[in-house]
């Protein structure tokens, strides 16, 4: 692993960790406080990737108060390596009179220390808070049971795995070894949540509903590297709606049908841009339409005949960014059944 370029705090010994910080706060004059409402862990194998996720930690933690625990490893290393850093990243109160501080624990395993991962993360969590896993890599065989029981939320990006149905199967491997009691947080999904409040605000109004039924289309326009976050906002529609996948359904044509037994036809389009650049739900005479701006980070959502422009107003759009789309993520959690829905049925797609 290629030596960190962002300082990760103040070296210690893996035995004195503790002892190190009561020792960092007692030194602060009483200026500063420190808070912790979760246990936050990141594990990486990327190279330079404590440095970067120190810096995503400091961004977090400015709204979502935690005990940071990043660990970046290198299993294939030759040498036997371990080393730790403690820091704190402090943002003022609302009041302005202190500063409010997390704490950080920065891990650097390699070769065979690796292992260590479980003990690391046991022996460092701030006593019953909530934990929570970000796992930046691909999921590995074997899955530790005893390190899954301890996890409430594992995060992960489905859209970066190169084989959705093995990685899904570990992590509902992992899930069941824990009893159901961890609950699956995607980001690719979390990067989908803005355009399907645009999407369901076309239905708010009960005179509405009836174009539910009347959905005879679909279009989707995503970016290379992102049809599976096509295929996840896909399956929302579906799930929600109940229909059912159609054995016809190939590639990027896809075929559901609804309760009363009408074809609902959905096309994906490759084209560069935003994850989710496009999005039309064609309904008898009329298009619902949402699609990025060109000028902002804004998303076009309109109404209207085909052809015509409509009527249209201005929501926010999603960030790609992973710092926001963590922040995206703390901020809302819930049990995401919708998700599960949403990915069942497309999941054999994935």
């Amino acid at each position: 692993m290629s030596t960190e370029t962002v300082a990760t705090g103040i070296p210690v010994e893996i035995g004195k960790i503790d002892r190190a910080l009561k020792k960092l706060w007692m030194d602060n004059d009483g200026v500063k406080t420190r808070a912790s409402l979760i246990n936050l862990a990141i594990y990486s194998e990327a190279p330079g990737s404590l440095s970067q996720n120190t810096e995503i930690i400091s961004k977090i933690t400015e709204n979502h108060a935690c005990r940071a625990i990043v660990i970046g490893a290198d299993p294939a290393a030759k040498e036997n390596r371990v080393e730790a850093w403690i820091s704190a990243h402090c943002h003022v109160s609302g009041s302005g009179s202190k500063q409010v501080c997390s704490e950080q624990l920065s891990f650097l395993l390699e070769g065979p220390s690796a292992r260590l991962l479980p003990n690391i993360v046991f022996s460092h969590l701030d006593s019953d808070l909530p934990f929570y896993l970000w796992w930046q890599e691909e999921f590995h065989e074997p899955m530790d049971p005893q390190f899954w029981a301890w996890v409430d939320r594992v995060i992960y990006d489905s859209q970066k795995w190169s084989a959705f149905g093995v990685q899904m199967k570990r992590v509902e491997t992992a899930q069941a070894e824990a009893q159901q009691r961890i609950i699956l947080c995607d980001l690719n999904w979390t990067r989908l949540y803005q355009i399907r409040l645009a999407l369901a605000q076309f239905f708010d109004h009960p005179a509405s509903h009836r174009h539910l039924r009347e959905i005879e289309s679909i279009e989707i326009d995503f970016a290379p590297g992102y049809r599976s976050t096509a295929l996840l906002l896909t399956g929302w529609l579906a799930g929600q709606l109940e229909w059912t996948i159609a054995k016809s359904s190939k590639g990027n044509a896809l075929e559901f049908r609804d309760e009363s037994n009408k074809t609902i036809r959905v096309s994906l389009n490759e084209t560069k841009g935003e994850p989710i650049s496009r999005c039309v739900l064609k309904c008898g005479k009329i298009e619902m339409r949402v699609s990025h701006s060109k000028t902002g980070d804004l998303l076009d959502v309109a109404v209207g005949v085909p052809g015509q422009p409509g009527m249209s107003q201005p929501m926010p759009a999603s960030s790609n960014d992973p710092t926001e789309l963590m922040k995206e993520e703390l901020m809302r959690c819930g049990q995401h059944r919708v998700y599960l829905r949403a990915m069942n049925v497309v999941r054999h797609l994935l």
